[in-house]
């Protein structure tokens, strides 16, 4: 079997395919306007790279940043809601929090740039009751149809329906959703309900309006894709990357486009984890700088941590839908370098992207980037990136840093350059540390990990920037997300709130926990057998969503094996107490433990991707792997003749002593002064001090 991972990044799209015969990479340019284009031919020139025919490939997973371009341009869906009156304004209220706290200029994103515009909130008569989901007032249809005919004369493109605790009874959102259904049948239509069955009316509601946002430009663009692929003669099974790390098929992604929020990032994760645990390294902080961003996660004992839900927003917008825990920064190999009107240094967030890219690219770029800074230095070569295919101009490079940067601040063209590497750095080491310091985890404790075209020139200073362990840089960099997605299990996920206190459960509790939970796993079950999957290879996690007494927000806890019993319901209070021990320090082993909601997850297990060992180096030199000399410049200034290895040619156990560049088709690796590189087995490499 064929398998094939595209990962889609703001500059360059990555590509890894796995057969019979071996393992091969690949990378093209981005094509922002339709992802589709990049990935199809790369798809093409990837599969005469390994000798195949494109109906030999069974499987492409696709990690995809269409949904998260659309929150970031805003340029979404119009959408029209229907809601229970007086209930109209929740989402222009919020919750009354205040973005940055002690400052008196910010903006509030759910008020100056709402997913759903006021005039197109439309209250109609309804109500259920808590705590039972009892109907107290039945569901008006014909205010529903009013507010359809109002739809169509302003042209709304999708249409969202959140009512007041329909968490607890979704019977008239389902009503709702049928009638819009018939009465527009060309529209996108979701309910609250399909898309964040929990509690919190107002983050229930902005998930849901997010879903119908991003929506139909997400399915359109997954469904273009899979004809496309089919016209190109791909008959591969297509499957999308979600943001809690697992993937699921276009059909559903469509449905719940919402889920892709994250997807790009979540393969880069995955696939930082997976290198770190093939070089015994279970502490990792995973730092993906591509083009455009920077992605960084901790993983603390060779686990990926779900975003708790406080903390899961998107473009200034609370979601409830499981996210895997990282930071994004716009940081990357392309983010532009400026001086501002009052003399201010910046680099980033803007980015020159892949068209027309840095000014080294001479695609007509102007103003100077990360990369350009890197070129300068002598930390790239012109001639070497993408193994020769993309030639770049380091003359262009230079009259850039030196026209806009390096006359403005009184600089050298080279410590101008110097200066672009140092905020970049330093911007990264912010989000590094605000991701583990800020949460408790000692990165003394972690090896950090770059990957990512540009992450590997960028890893040593990081990790002395926040005192990691060491670093570790995977096989390759450049593919590591694009790896990622061939190791993602497939997933689905359903939830149900049932708000209870776990301190003084009573029998009736039980069975409705009981209940629940399996209505929850046979929906799982139904998912996983829709998309084929035999029931052999079914697997599923049960999670109590679980909180203190006052708290105003759950962390995750397992539900152990078997059935819940009164007696062992201490099982799920005592692994709350060690997560909250473990992402806090300290746990209430007194405290009441509220159970919030319910949550069961359905997998098939994939098979992980076969990576081959090298050849033992046996004590042998790394005199073959020896490229040239050339002079490089390192954060301290100096200017050193710098030799190059080819990444190729290092066996098992290889050291190479800094300074160094050691080069491959998809990354360079920057090895300065006083460092020391090992070679692992699966052709990782260590860095470390040398002394």
């Amino acid at each position: 079997m064929a398998r094939v991972g595209v990962d889609v990044g703001g500059t360059n799209t990555d590509f890894v395919l796995e057969s019979e015969h071996g393992v091969y990479f690949h990378k093209v340019a981005s094509t922002p306007r339709d992802q589709s284009e990049g990935v199809l031919k790369g798809l093409v020139e990837l599969c005469d790279r390994a000798g195949i025919r494109p109906n030999e490939i069974e499987l492409i997973v696709h990690g995809t940043t269409v949904a998260t371009n659309i929150t970031l341009e805003h340029d979404g869906a119009e959408v029209g809601m229907i809601t229970t009156r007086n209930f109209r304004d929740i989402l222009h209220i919020g919750r009354h929090k205040r973005p940055h706290n002690f400052s008196l200029h910010f903006d509030v994103p759910w008020q100056s740039r709402p997913l759903v515009k006021r005039r197109n909130r439309i209250a109609v008569t309804e109500r259920i009751l808590p705590p039972s989901g009892e109907v107290e007032t039945p569901l008006n249809e014909n205010e529903v149809l009013d507010a359809i005919a109002l739809f169509k004369r302003r042209g709304i493109q999708s249409v969202v329906i959140g009512f007041l605790f329909s968490f607890l009874n979704d019977a008239h959102e389902r009503q709702a959703k049928s009638i819009v259904e018939r009465e527009m049948p060309d529209v996108f239509v979701c309910t609250s309900s399909d898309v964040a069955n929990v509690m919190r009316e107002y983050e229930r509601f902005s998930t849901a309006a997010m879903n119908a946002y991003i929506g139909p430009r997400s399915s359109f663009y997954l469904n273009q894709l899979q004809k496309n692929l089919i016209s190109e003669g791909f008959r591969a099974n297509l499957r999308i990357v979600q943001s809690n790390g697992g993937i699921s098929t276009v059909e559903t992604c469509s449905r719940r486009a919402v889920t892709m929020l994250m997807s790009g990032p979540a393969g880069g994760v995955i696939g930082g984890k997976l290198e770190g645990l093939s070089c015994g390294s279970r502490n990792m902080i995973t730092v993906d700088i591509g083009g455009t961003s920077a992605d960084i996660s901790t993983i603390p004992d060779g686990q990926i941590k779900i975003m708790n839900p406080r903390d899961s927003y998107v473009s200034g917008h609370p979601i409830l839908i499981p996210m895997i825990d990282l930071v994004t920064i716009g940081a990357g190999g392309g983010s532009i370098a400026y001086v501002d009107s009052a003399g201010g240094f910046h680099v980033g967030p803007r980015s020159a992207g892949a068209d027309p890219g840095p000014v080294c690219y001479g695609r007509g770029g102007e103003e100077p980037t990360v990369t350009d800074a890197q070129v300068v230095l002598g930390r790239l070569d012109a001639d070497k990136l993408l193994g020769g295919d993309l030639l770049l101009d380091p003359e262009l490079a230079r009259r850039a840093i030196e026209s806009k940067i390096a006359k403005s601040l009184n600089l050298s063209t080279i410590d101008a350059a110097l200066g672009i590497i140092k905020v970049i750095n330093s911007n990264m080491a912010l989000a590094i540390r605000s991701n583990s310091v800020a949460r408790g985890i000692d990165p003394r404790e972690y090896s950090l990990m770059p990957f990512g075209g540009a992450g590997p020139l960028h890893g040593v200073a990081l990790a002395e920037s926040v005192s990691a362990k060491n670093i570790i840089v995977p096989i390759a960099p450049g593919i590591t997300a694009a790896m990622g997605l061939l190791q993602t299990d497939m997933q689905y996920e359903h939830a149900r709130s049932l708000i209870t206190s776990l301190s003084k459960v009573t029998g009736d509790t039980v069975e409705r926990m009981n209940r629940v939970l399996e209505e929850l796993i046979s929906a799982c079950r139904r998912d996983l057998e829709q998309d084929g999957v035999p029931a052999a290879r079914h697997n599923f996690q049960r999670i109590a969503e679980c909180r203190y007494h006052g708290q105003g927000f759950e962390l995750r806890a397992d539900i152990p094996a078997g059935e819940i019993t009164q007696d062992n319901v201490s099982g799920i209070v005592a692994n709350f107490h060690a997560q909250h021990r473990l992402d806090y320090g300290y746990a209430f082993e007194d405290g009441e433990v509220e159970l919030i909601t319910i949550r069961a997850i359905g997998m098939e297990h994939v098979t992980p991707l076969k990576v081959a060992s090298l050849e033992q180096a046996a004590g042998g030199t790394i005199d073959d792997a020896f490229l040239y000399r050339q002079q490089t410049v390192f954060d301290d200034g100096q200017t050193l003749e710098t030799p190059r290895y080819d990444r190729e040619k290092l066996k098992f156990g290889h050291v190479v002593p800094g300074p160094a560049l050691v080069i491959q088709h998809n990354s360079t690796i920057l090895i300065p002064p006083g460092y020391i590189a090992q070679t692992g087995e699966f052709g990782n490499l260590t860095i470390e001090r040398s002394n």
